[in-house]
């Protein structure tokens, strides 16, 4: 009996172990035949195309001689570049459908080439980016450059971020530069290095055209980024970017508030209005700190999402979509949902003490929110920052 149970045992693990094996030898099968079919997809069905370059290449009107094997060489570095990195190339294509009407109405008011724009995305790629060097914005201005051409550029205020006014200094800055050069292309490689640095080459080399310059790497290579990013953009389908119409980002509808009058809370002022500081400084971003100051016979134009104003208490005086904040106040200095921080500019006679006085704050109060120095007379056209005080 005891033979005839160790036999039984001995039988099933045998099958056990048979089985086993069978089933192993399946998963390795099928494990390989796996393998084998994604092998043979990747070698049928993953392919990397060179690109056949166009025969002529323009910018801005300017022929750039491509028969030059330097030249050819350059673009057709850019253009792979920028056709096969498709996640960055399909954002610049969307995004362009928010921010190029804009910048194609100022290129065109200014007499500027439609070409520019696309120097643009180069630069920023049509985003809020900073770079190593401090240059911000859009257009990417650095700050002393920024404010040669008007812009303000505060920590309360950078229109380095404002697309309007940007995009106006830079077209003033293309200006100037034309005036130096008489060509579009040097204009384009200096917003890189800069004019003295183009006039320095242009003079060393007795040269006047970019493509036959030596020049540092980067701006060696600036042009033919830009002129391989106008080319992917202007035929997207030809290099295989399909990006239906609706989804492309779009240009949101805002209506303006003057800001004439000092705010002393930006997040309080959008959710008393039927919107958020998130939303206010998307539209805005220019706007750099949650209050703004603004000095006497001074204004900003803030836009508004203009499907959150029928829910505001600004539409009552809201006229085709325009509304100045000073509109909002009342007979008195101040209004309490709107300025909590008055600009005041110190008028002969006046003291710290009178002044307090007809803002019914303290002495103090300003001392402290200008820093000034207790020991020193205050100035006539001196700008103090009066902050509002609560009511008992």
């Amino acid at each position: 009996m005891e033979f005839l149970i160790r036999k039984k045992q001995q039988l099933i693990l045998g099958l056990s172990l048979l089985l086993f094996g069978l089933s192993l030898g399946l998963f390795i099968q099928a494990t390989q035949t796996e393998d084998q079919k994604a092998k043979q997809g990747f070698e049928q069905d993953y392919h990397v195309y060179s690109i056949e370059l166009p025969n002529t290449l323009t910018f801005a009107t300017e022929k750039i001689a491509l028969q030059d094997p330097d030249v050819m060489e350059r673009y057709d570095r850019e253009l792979l570049t920028n056709v096969y990195w498709q996640s960055q190339m399909l954002l610049y294509i969307k995004r362009a459908g928010r921010f190029f009407p804009t910048i194609e109405r100022i290129l065109k008011e200014q007499q500027i080439p439609q070409d520019f724009k696309y120097l643009a995305v180069a630069e920023s790629g049509l985003q809020l980016v900073v770079s190593p060097a401090g240059a911000a914005g859009y257009w990417q201005f650095l700050d002393k450059t920024g404010k040669h051409y008007g812009l303000e550029v505060s920590d309360e205020v950078d229109e380095r971020y404002h697309l309007e006014k940007s995009t106006l200094a830079a077209c003033a800055y293309f200006k100037d530069a034309y005036a130096q050069f008489g060509s579009w292309a040097l204009v384009a490689a200096s917003y890189n290095m800069g004019i003295e640095g183009v006039k320095r080459q242009v003079k060393s080399q007795h040269l006047t055209s970019y493509e036959d310059l030596y020049l540092n790497t980067e701006t060696s290579r600036y042009l033919f980024r830009i002129l391989a990013i106008k080319e992917v953009m202007e035929n997207p389908e030809k290099y295989g970017f399909h990006v239906p119409f609706n989804q492309l980002y779009k240009e949101p509808e805002t209506v303006t508030l003057l800001a004439d009058i000092s705010i002393s809370s930006l997040i309080e002022l959008a959710h008393d209005n039927a919107s958020n500081y998130k939303l206010l400084k998307w539209h805005n971003p220019w706007l750099r700190k949650p209050f703004l100051n603004v000095s006497p016979g001074k204004s900003y134009a803030i836009k508004w999402p203009a499907n959150q104003i029928p829910n505001s208490p600004l539409a009552a005086k809201m006229n085709k979509g325009f509304l100045r904040l000073s509109d909002m106040q009342t007979d008195s200095i101040e209004k309490t949902d709107l300025i909590g921080v008055i600009s005041h500019q110190v008028m002969s006679g006046e003291t710290l003490e009178s002044i307090a006085k007809k803002y019914k704050t303290s002495k103090e109060n300003i001392i402290e929110s200008n820093q000034l120095n207790p020991a020193l007379p205050i100035k006539v056209n001196q700008i103090l920052i009066i902050k509002k005080v609560e009511d008992d």
